[in-house]
């Protein structure tokens, strides 16, 4: 893992010298970092008749991370419930797609790739070090999902309120693919009052709080207003998050 970590370093340092760098780079992505879709699954998308009028600006992009890794081969991806039994707080997360260059037309059969960290800061897929030290979770697939947009242009997703690693806070990786083409890589962010909250209860509280926020997180710090997530719930119910993505499409 620390061998996947230097050499994504070492990529996002060419041209780039001088800049300090965490986990992830501060830099934007222009939409079209990683992959695209295959024939599970396959997405055919079409911008539909519905509009929504609450703004129409395009989400910022942001780096994929040291931790994407392409499960669309894989039908069982194709799933609302994420958690593979991953304990942590219930998160409900709504996404609604729509087209930034058509007057926020919903998408329809966008095809929306989530990942996240689990409770202790761990991804699967990874042979990764944390706070409990180096985990292997090679094979494993908690915490990833895929889904295709419905006629209202949104995917729901069921997991739990992702935890934290050292030099970034609380975030949830999206990727969006039209007719099977990435156009958009980003970020979610959670309100920070929020976060401190949820790492105080019981099944956080041993990771303790993170001192990273969204206004010095190196990905955020510019942007994290346009991709903070609306959400309600509390600690013993568990949380539902949504956020409208406006995709360049």
């Amino acid at each position: 893992m620390e061998q996947t970590r230097a050499r994504f370093l070492k990529s996002l340092l060419i041209g780039a010298t001088a800049v300090p760098i965490l986990v992830e780079s501060c830099s934007k992505s222009n939409g079209s970092s990683s992959g695209s879709a295959t024939a599970s699954g396959a997405d055919s998308t079409s911008t539909g008749a519905g509009t929504d009028t609450s703004g129409c600006a395009a989400t910022p992009g942001e780096t994929a991370g040291p931790y994407p890794y392409d499960l669309s081969s894989n039908s069982a991806i194709f799933r609302t419930d994420i958690t593979e039994g991953k304990t942590g707080i219930p998160l409900s997360l709504t996404l609604t797609i729509v087209n930034s260059n058509k007057s926020c037309a919903l998408l329809t059969g966008a095809r929306v790739d989530i990942w996240h960290c689990d409770k202790d800061g761990y991804y699967s897929e990874f042979n990764e070090p944390g706070y409990l030290g180096t985990v292997n979770n090679t094979g494993k697939t908690f915490l990833r999902g895929i889904q295709l947009t419905d006629t209202n242009g949104q995917v729901k997703f069921t997991t739990i309120y992702p935890g934290w690693y050292s030099g970034r806070v609380t975030h949830i990786h999206v990727e969006i693919f039209v007719n099977s083409v990435l156009k958009l890589t980003t970020q979610l962010a959670f309100p920070d009052a929020l976060n401190t909250t949820v790492y105080k209860t019981s099944l956080y509280s041993a990771h303790g709080q993170n001192s990273t926020t969204n206004t010095n997180d190196q990905v955020f710090s510019d942007s994290y207003t346009s991709e903070l997530v609306t959400i309600t719930g509390d600690t013993t119910s568990g949380y539902a998050a949504t956020f409208k993505i406006g995709v360049p499409a």
